[in-house]
């Protein structure tokens, strides 16, 4: 193992919640008057926090969203996620395999890690070592959440392997002096590539090679 502390994002690396959430943000967006396809939420809003995306928003329709969309959008979205949220494929072996301590460090809030990470029977895994954007000064793409994750296990960026599927993750993982793996299932790999991933992988099962782990003994 050539890591002594794995840290994965949230979303679209441990549960399969992106294309939930963003389906209904892209609805929510539409019923204000803007309308992007999947793939323009994905470039837009992916992996930022939200007062990131209230800018976003304003400057796409010249004016501000309405002062319920937040809470709308959270409440909305969770039901949806509480419905249909499911692990990431594969993300569950990687985490059996893996022999050294593991965090989340998210740009999002954390009831609602919450609420995916509880639905889908992972947050005992990482219970204590879930960081959120409440816990910093600064979100994605600053370095704040990782640094604060390797701090709390007393392990040196150097030493760190971040899990990651968003440009502005890649660029924080990067800032901290951390080795970014891109997990690119979702997001297009030149874009991650551009951001300075390490590392690109479209499938969980590459990710303990990459990491360094001995492949599993066949039959």
């Amino acid at each position: 193992m050539n890591y002594d502390l794995v840290i994965f994002d949230c979303d679209g690396v441990l549960v399969d919640s992106e294309r939930i959430t963003s389906r209904v943000f892209c609805a929510m967006l539409a019923e204000l008057g803007l309308e992007l396809t999947q793939e323009e939420m994905f470039q837009r809003f992916v992996g930022q926090a939200m007062d990131r995306c209230l800018v976003i928003i304003e400057e796409a329709l010249g004016r501000p969203a309405p002062d319920d969309f937040v809470p709308q959008l959270r409440a909305r979205a969770a039901q949806a996620l509480f419905e249909e949220v499911e692990p990431v494929p594969g993300v569950v072996d990687v985490l059996d395999r893996l022999p050294v301590p593991v965090c989340v460090a998210s740009a999002g809030e954390r009831m609602k890690m919450q609420l995916t990470l509880g639905k889908t029977g992972l947050w005992n895994r990482f219970e204590g070592r879930i960081f959120s954007v409440e816990d910093v000064e600064h979100s994605k793409p600053a370095p704040d959440v990782y640094l604060l994750a390797a701090q709390s296990q007393g392990i040196a960026p150097g030493r760190c392997a971040v899990i990651e599927d968003s440009a502005a993750g890649v660029t924080a993982g990067v800032a901290a002096g951390m080795t970014v793996f891109a997990y690119t299932a979702d997001v297009p790999a030149d874009r991650l590539r551009a951001a300075g991933a390490h590392h690109l992988f479209d499938d969980m099962a590459d990710l303990p090679a990459l990491l360094g782990l001995p492949a599993l003994a066949t039959a």
